[in-house]
């Protein structure tokens, strides 16, 4: 009977120290500071400026003053403000559970996740720059959809596994898109916005609330 106590006993302390190793591997090779809320705010930030975009420029443009290039610099204004206060977000809550997990935020694993999600991002955000800029509004919001999708599942290698889920249904939404060019703005708002949502959620309910357990 001690012989049996003793087996589980030591098995149970294997498990724990595999437990132990795996956590340590994950924080020396992954950025696993990413917050569910800040994928909640910055759905919720993508929703509003997709709704200030359509009924403010694109549900009606003849009711405005404004000439093709002013809409054109409104648009990007308004993209822009939307991606400064999502990555806003994104700092702030990975900074806040970094350092509630005793950890530092910058470091290399940070700088590599930043790297390869950045080169496919800078691409993408000067291609379509160049497209906004010719007056492919609707193949802006396509192609914004699919290399913001390939960043992540580029990335993904570097974080969590969601990640890359996410990423594949950025891309298929940004085919549609640019299949269905005249629902484009509606696909934009489901992928960066309802998704993002979702996306959230799932990360708080199964990273974040886990950790305050």
């Amino acid at each position: 009977m001690r012989l049996k106590v003793l087996l589980l006993y030591l098995m149970n302390k294997q498990l724990e120290d595999i437990k132990i190793i795996r956590e340590m591997m994950e924080k020396s090779t992954k950025f696993i500071s990413l917050s569910g809320l800040s994928g909640i705010l910055a759905g919720v930030t993508a929703i509003l400026g997709a709704a200030f975009a359509y009924f403010y420029l694109l549900r009606n443009p003849s009711f405005t003053d404004y000439s093709h290039t002013q809409e054109l610099m409104i648009l990007l204004a308004d993209a822009l403000i939307v991606l400064f206060i999502s990555v806003g977000f994104g700092v702030y809550f990975s900074w806040r559970k970094a350092k509630k997990n005793k950890q530092s935020l910058f470091n290399k694993i940070t700088l590599r996740t930043l790297y390869n999600l950045g080169v496919p991002l800078t691409a993408g955000g000067i291609f379509c720059l160049v497209l906004l800029l010719r007056g492919d509004i609707r193949m802006v919001i396509a192609g914004t959809l699919m290399f913001y999708g390939i960043a992540l599942i580029n990335v993904s290698k570097y974080t969590f596994d969601e990640v890359h889920y996410l990423g594949i249904t950025e891309i298929i939404l940004g085919i549609v898109a640019a299949i269905f060019v005249s629902n484009g703005l509606l696909f934009w708002t489901i992928g960066f916005g309802v998704c993002h949502i979702v996306y959230g959620f799932v990360m708080y309910r199964k990273y974040d609330l886990k950790k305050n357990d």
